[in-house]
């Protein structure tokens, strides 16, 4: 045993009278009330025992969490499938011996930790201690450990993993997920979230070593150890130096008399954001002050999600109308995502799409980079890249411009490992983004950030300015120039995995084994592509380009129409997610009859596909 002690340390009469009767049961309780430590959670366990609650101790002990995007997430509570002191301690433990054996000089280069400010009272359980735990058993093992010395945004993780030289680093953080969640998010020695294979081997070392060593619970090492050092001043300081890589018209944003509001969503933003203007030569954005500071209970929004739109941008609307500011830029609680609404002429409100941000983006991005490239520079050079959900918008500036446009799976993992890979292969990487509002502008950060978009996205809406131009007249100008993408994406609730299981393999074997459907409604399908087993009707040999991810569903069918739609399953939430896109050539660009076009070939989807009444899915909306 570790330094839990043994059995006898709990109380025996709960053990031995308690049992369950069921011995691979009996076995996961005795090991949690042996080594959980966290008097709350394991009084959750105990409680159950007592009371009988023989079901729901299965569900919380005999499963394990599983790595999803580039780490863990789940509900914070008791049990080997929430996040909770026990599951963080056995993940790093697990970590530390995929580290050790991967990197002969992990003692010498460290480890980075970073957390949000979430939290659970009725657990215990928040993300400053998880962030401790997770260092506690590194410095234990006499690890050096980056601890920040409070809350940062996700994106300073991976960017002091690569300033720092550290073989690895975890941000403590759920990001935009409901209150009652946590995650743990693990970037590699390349500034990106890991990908496979190094999931998979760190779940085997997780399994290998999963009692508590000694000194995992001492989370006060990283107030006592010499080997644990605060990198926050260093790692702002350089990140704002960094930022200032892709900032072009410093002069004109001293000038700007253009006002912005920001919301952090309760989350870690404020500093940060107001930071970022400040190097960007910005008046500070003026902040919503009932959201500005952390709170775990997101007291002020139904969900800390700024995706959702204009419903959860209330606040900062009502500021912005009362502040006479024309640009809202709202940062998700962990500010690695970006929403932005702009106030129209007619005084309504434009919540732009993560697709229609990214053209902004894109356009930017390529514009200021023809403006400010030497002569000789070679556009061939030039790549962005999107996820394979996102619009296409950036392929249609791409063969139009010459820089190359490539695709990647979606999360951000697959981005950030790419973009690694192309920038140490010589090649200059302008912008990259998925639809969900992640948007990474220039490399600095191999993630998606939103603390650079949000100060991006205000120099690109004060040039507009000058011109005359709001950032919704430009986004037409683009579609104008290149083609209209309009998308439409969303989602419905399932949380009975063998439904969603159910919906895909019925559509892998439609009117027959391994036979894909060939209409939806009265539109032709042209070509399938099924991610999960690898499949791609449309390539030579029928094998897909991306590489198959059998962990999660997403099958694509792309239409006589024009229209191409995604359906896939969430990799951090129980969703069931739609992306339909209509693309149109510049000369074929009437916005009006693809939106309509749109709109009925999604209702297809949805009725012949999804079937929502039958399968008991909830739409977003309801």
């Amino acid at each position: 045993m570790g330094d839990c002690g043994a059995p006898g340390d709990v109380n025996s009469n709960v053990l031995v009278a308690r049992s369950t009767g069921d011995a691979q049961l009996d076995k996961a309780v005795w090991q949690w009330l042996s080594w959980d430590k966290n008097h709350k959670t394991r009084a959750q366990i105990e409680r159950l025992l007592r009371d009988g609650k023989h079901q729901e101790l299965r569900e919380r002990l005999c499963c394990r969490l599983s790595f999803g995007t580039a780490g863990l997430r789940s509900a914070m509570g008791a049990g080997f499938c929430y996040i909770n002191d026990l599951t963080v301690i056995q993940s790093t433990q697990g970590i530390y011996k995929y580290l050790e054996r991967n990197f002969s000089d992990f003692k010498q280069r460290g480890f980075v930790v970073g957390y949000d400010t979430r939290g659970q009272v009725t657990s215990n359980c928040s993300s400053k201690k998880l962030a401790k735990l997770t260092a506690a058993v590194l410095l234990a093992k006499d690890v050096p450990v980056h601890f920040f010395s409070t809350y940062v945004p996700t994106p300073f993780v991976p960017y002091a993993v690569q300033q720092l030289g550290a073989v690895a680093g975890v941000m403590i953080t759920a990001s935009h997920n409901r209150k009652e969640d946590n995650g743990y998010k693990v970037y590699w020695e390349n500034g990106a979230q890991i990908t496979s294979p190094h999931d998979k081997e760190i779940i085997k070392c997780i399994e290998e070593c999963v009692e508590p060593w000694n000194g995992s619970w001492n989370e006060n090492l990283v107030d006592t150890s010499p080997l644990r050092q605060d990198p926050l001043k260093k790692i702002c300081d350089s990140y704002m130096e960094d930022l200032t890589k892709i900032c072009y018209h410093r002069e004109l944003n001293v000038q700007s008399r253009l006002k912005f509001v920001h919301t952090s969503f309760h989350g870690v933003g404020h500093d940060y954001v107001q930071l970022a203007f400040q190097a960007f030569g910005f008046q500070p954005p003026i902040p919503v002050p009932e959201q500005k500071d952390p709170d775990p209970d997101f007291s002020t929004v139904k969900c800390p999600n700024p995706e959702e739109g204009e419903s959860v941008l209330e606040l900062s609307l009502r500021l912005a109308e009362k502040e006479d500011a024309k640009v809202v830029v709202a940062t998700d609680p962990d500010a690695d995502r970006l929403a932005v609404a702009e106030q129209q002429e007619n005084g309504s409100w434009k919540v732009f799409t993560g697709n229609e941000l990214a053209a902004l983006f894109g356009w930017w991005m390529f514009s200021c980079w023809k403006e400010n490239c030497p002569p000789d520079a070679d556009v061939k050079n030039v790549y962005m890249l999107a996820t394979t959900v996102s619009s296409k918008i950036l392929r249609a500036i791409a063969l139009r411009e010459g820089f190359h446009f490539e695709e990647t799976l979606p999360g951000f993992k697959w981005i950030g490992s790419r973009v690694k890979n192309l920038l140490d292969n010589g090649k200059e990487v302008l912008f990259a983004f998925e639809e969900s509002i992640g948007f990474m502008c220039g490399t600095s950060v191999l993630d998606k950030d939103g603390v650079s978009a949000a100060v991006v996205i205000a120099e690109m809406a004060t040039c507009l300015q000058g011109q005359s131009l709001t950032l919704a007249q430009k986004l037409v100008d683009i579609y104008e120039t290149y083609g209209y993408h309009i998308s439409k994406t969303s989602y419905f609730l399932c949380y009975d995995p063998a439904t969603i299981k159910r919906i895909f393999e019925r559509l892998r074997n439609w009117a027959g084994p391994r036979c894909y459907p060939q209409c939806c409604g009265v539109y032709s399908i042209l070509h399938v592509r099924d991610v999960t087993t690898g499949y791609d009707s449309s390539q030579p040999d029928q094998q897909c380009v991306l590489p198959a991810s059998r962990s999660s569903q997403m099958i694509t069918f792309t239409f006589q129409n024009g229209g191409v739609a995604t359906l896939r399953t969430s990799g951090t939430e129980p969703k069931i997610k739609y992306y339909a896109e209509m693309c149109a050539l510049p000369s074929h660009s009437d916005r009006a009859v693809l939106e309509e076009e749109l709109q009925k070939l999604v209702e297809a989807l949805v009725e012949h596909f999804l079937e929502p009444a039958r399968n008991g899915l909830t739409w977003r909306s309801a």
